[in-house]
């Protein structure tokens, strides 16, 4: 038993293909670290302010519109034809069940009369 609790506790060295894909990660991470200077964060904020004044213009004003994340389906997307077959299809079975209730029904309540007078 000593010796399977032993072997349970041991991790497998890693290969050294492995040591090398690690180390090369762990240098790119640094150099993307080194990368990101206070420099560097004003130009990027530099850039993404001059990108937003640029396309200024044709940005929609948000103030003159109604915008809300539901609107009880008062402007729902199309159906899709995959959707719209079976609807079609859906409301074809039920319009048969309908008649097909509605006769013996009828039959139903004609028996019911002939009983009746009999």
């Amino acid at each position: 038993m000593d010796i399977s609790k032993k072997n349970r506790n041991t991790v497998v060295e890693e290969s050294a293909k492995t040591k090398k894909a690690r180390e090369k990660l762990r240098k790119k991470l640094e150099d993307y670290e080194k990368k990101i200077t206070p420099q560097a964060l004003e130009k990027k904020t530099y850039e993404i302010h001059h990108w937003i004044a640029l396309h200024a213009p044709n940005r929609v004003v948000l103030r003159s519109k109604n915008i809300c994340l539901f609107d009880s389906n008062q402007n729902a997307a199309k159906s899709s034809k995959k959707v719209s077959a079976f609807a079609e299809q859906l409301k074809c079975e039920l319009e048969q069940e309908a008649g097909r209730s509605a006769e013996s029904s009828n039959q139903d309540f004609y028996k019911r009369n002939i009983s009746v007078k009999s």
